[in-house]
């Protein structure tokens, strides 16, 4: 039988260790641990997110969880990557950002119609550093898949960091805009709308679009 990926909401008294007994537990029923958040982490109450590639079912995983005097709530929801699917990431200027989220919110609905789960995410930011900083922590994001640089002008740092996440397997795609990043990019769009379309399709699993077979990578 297939192992399932399942979402999982645990609802605790917060304590030191909290993490090492819920995670004993999935261990115990073979449970991988695929990503984790903690939601909430107050004096008296935790709630934590797991996302777990689990064999058979969640009821004995539950029962167990539930056993435990610090847990006041579990319950299997479903997984973000179920609900929200891939996610674009969008940073830069505002207006240019704004611009290139039309684009790519306009494809997305079109894939998400039929079956697909495309989310997009926007931070207008400005600043050599700052940009920088933004585009390294794309590299942790759950489920990030592609980052579009929206601008006037980036290079530096913000080239390197480029570099670092194209080398962690994320799509990058730029702006046609001044400074050293479109050399840095994978690919190059002059038009934003486009840029935000044309992310959107390389992702897309409804897609007819295969990054490999361009001729160039400018546009």
């Amino acid at each position: 039988m297939a192992n399932e990926t399942i979402g999982l909401v645990v609802e605790a008294a917060e304590k030191t260790g909290l993490l090492h007994l819920l995670t004993g537990v999935i261990a115990r029923h073979g449970g991988d641990i695929v990503s984790i958040e903690i939601l909430e982490n107050r004096p008296t109450d935790a709630r934590t997110y797991f996302e777990i590639d689990l064999p058979g079912g969640a009821e004995a995983l539950l029962e167990d969880l539930r056993a435990l005097p610090i847990v006041r709530r579990a319950e299997v929801v479903k997984t973000l990557a179920t609900i929200y699917g891939k996610r674009i990431i969008i940073m830069g200027g505002g207006a240019q950002v704004g611009q290139v989220a039309i684009g790519a919110v306009s494809e997305a609905d079109r894939h998400n119609i039929r079956g697909e789960h495309i989310s997009v995410d926007t931070i207008p930011l400005v600043g050599e550093q700052k940009l920088a900083d933004a585009v390294r922590a794309v590299a942790r994001l759950p489920r990030a898949k592609a980052l579009v640089l929206a601008g006037s002008l980036m290079g530096g740092d913000i080239e390197t960091a480029v570099r670092e996440v194209r080398e962690a397997g994320l799509l990058v795609i730029s702006l046609n805009m001044a400074g050293s990043v479109p050399e840095a990019a994978d690919l190059v769009v002059t038009d934003p709308v486009q840029a935000g379309v044309m992310a959107v399709m390389a992702v897309a699993e409804t897609a007819k679009f295969n990054m490999e077979r361009l001729k160039r990578r400018v546009f």
